[in-house]
């Protein structure tokens, strides 16, 4: 058994009080029915302002908003529970956000969630995509040693600072081709970087930033200030590296993922897609990045939108991604 985890995992501390944007507010918290039944069974002040916003369902119990924020979150942006009863008492959900854990056959990778403000800056400075192993993946599973070792190849792909985080991009997303075709089969290809991005550029054409914007305003939105972005004008800003980091983050996240269905492709078109709008929204690109993934990621409708828009829609298609990556 592996565990694996990037190198700024460690180093993420909740802001608590201070933070800008607080995961107690604009959604409902699932609670899981161990720390529910804890809940339900307090005594006092406490227990009884549990009993009446815990409300559960066919799926189980949730603390639902009260004006947009959980019934537990105080004034000075603290939690009422954990002030009362230690951070030990906290739920599942609340204790372990914006941690996140993928389990796969002989491997748990750890990993933090971009819709958190800390965990973003932490991963938008990241540069250098080094994960800390423990462990070793077991033999037989061909799959998995697969996608770990394209999954590599990837990184440093990103990480060559010769092209453009744009032209990065664009090399990645023809690099997953070639590890497609071996997950459906065929052989596996080298890879010429320089080759790949001359032919990218043959490919590219019909770039839609406004039709892929479009797409996004109609998914399911959280938020008046992320309905308002979608409407603005798209910002053509420049590739910087703060870009390559982030996709990055989203071939961490997402590309073993594949492992579950075979689909390595659209899951790198969701990576190149998110940066793509995450750059035409403009604005401080922190704040937006943790947004996009606040309304996006954190909506699992939306990622399986986004999954099946990449073969559907034409503003997804490989030319106009290409385009948008290397001529805008």
């Amino acid at each position: 058994m592996m565990l694996r985890k990037p190198g700024y995992y460690d180093q993420f501390v909740c802001l608590g009080g201070s933070c800008p944007d607080s995961c107690c507010q604009m959604w409902d918290i699932q609670v899981d029915d161990e720390s529910a039944k804890r809940y339900l069974a307090l005594p006092g002040a406490l227990g009884d302002r549990l009993r009446q916003v815990l409300v559960k369902d066919e799926e189980g119990y949730t603390l639902c908003q009260e004006a947009g924020r959980c019934p537990m979150w105080r004034q000075d942006g603290l939690c009422q529970i954990q002030k009362e009863l230690g951070e030990e008492a906290l739920c599942h959900v609340c204790s372990q956000f914006p941690r996140l854990k993928h389990e796969y056959e002989g491997l748990t990778e750890l990993g933090l969630e971009l819709s958190c403000p800390e965990a973003a800056r932490l991963i938008l400075a990241n540069r250098e995509f080094s994960l800390t192993e423990t462990g070793a993946i077991p033999d037989g599973d061909e799959l998995l040693k697969l996608l770990d070792r394209s999954r590599k190849e990837a990184f440093r792909l990103l990480s060559d600072r010769r092209y453009s985080a744009g032209e990065r991009l664009a090399q990645l997303l023809l690099f997953a081709y070639g590890v497609q075709e071996e997950l459906d089969g065929g052989d596996n290809r080298d890879f010429d970087p320089q080759k790949a991005l001359e032919t990218a550029k043959t490919f590219a054409k019909g770039g839609d930033l406004n039709a892929m914007l479009a797409f996004f305003r109609d998914l399911e939105i959280l938020t008046p200030q992320w309905a308002q972005q979608l409407e603005a004008e798209p910002v053509y800003s420049p590739w910087t590296e703060e870009y390559a980091a982030l996709a990055g983050y989203f071939i961490l996240r997402y590309w073993l993922q594949a492992a579950s269905d075979y689909d390595l492709v659209g899951r790198v078109k969701l990576a190149i897609s998110s940066c793509l709008v995450i750059r035409a929204l403009g604005g401080e690109l922190l704040q937006t990045a943790q947004l996009y993934s606040k309304e996006i990621e954190n909506d699992i409708d939306n990622v399986d939108a986004l999954l099946d828009g990449a073969y559907t829609e034409s503003c997804f298609c490989d030319a106009a991604l290409l385009d948008l990556l290397l001529n805008s």
